[in-house]
């Protein structure tokens, strides 16, 4: 039994939709095995969210909640996509959150909007 020569297996999760608000959310197993619901590409310093909300990637892909306090200035965590989703109503938990929010509702906003009519220079020529 020697040491191991390959680098570790990542673990996949994917990404699905949200049920509530229909956008796009990381599904990742955590420390115990279980799924967790991130916000996709939010990576905040992790000294900016309360103890209870910091999900740390762990090296095989896994996350754990990141209770360390204070935490390393340059840690970087994720957040639970509940936390960020535009159909949950919920407190302003901290400022930059609820700018992510507001962003995911004109996020969804635009992808449900309807196409804007061509303008003059796109219609074909009648002549």
């Amino acid at each position: 039994m020697g040491a191991l020569e390959e680098k570790p297996r990542r673990l996949k999760g994917g990404r699905i939709r949200c049920p509530r608000c229909g956008l796009m959310q990381d599904r990742v197993l955590t420390l115990e095995y279980d799924w967790v619901l991130l916000e996709p590409a939010v990576h905040p310093l992790a000294h900016t969210v309360p103890a209870e909300h910091r999900w740390i990637e762990l090296s095989d892909g896994r996350v754990t909640v990141y209770g360390v306090c204070p935490p390393d200035q340059f840690q970087r965590c994720r957040i639970e996509h509940s936390l960020a989703c535009p159909a949950q109503p919920l407190p302003d938990l901290w400022p930059w959150l609820t700018t992510l929010r507001d962003e995911n509702a004109r996020q969804l906003e635009r992808l449900s909007a309807p196409e804007p009519p061509p303008s003059e220079d796109e219609w074909p020529d009648a002549g």
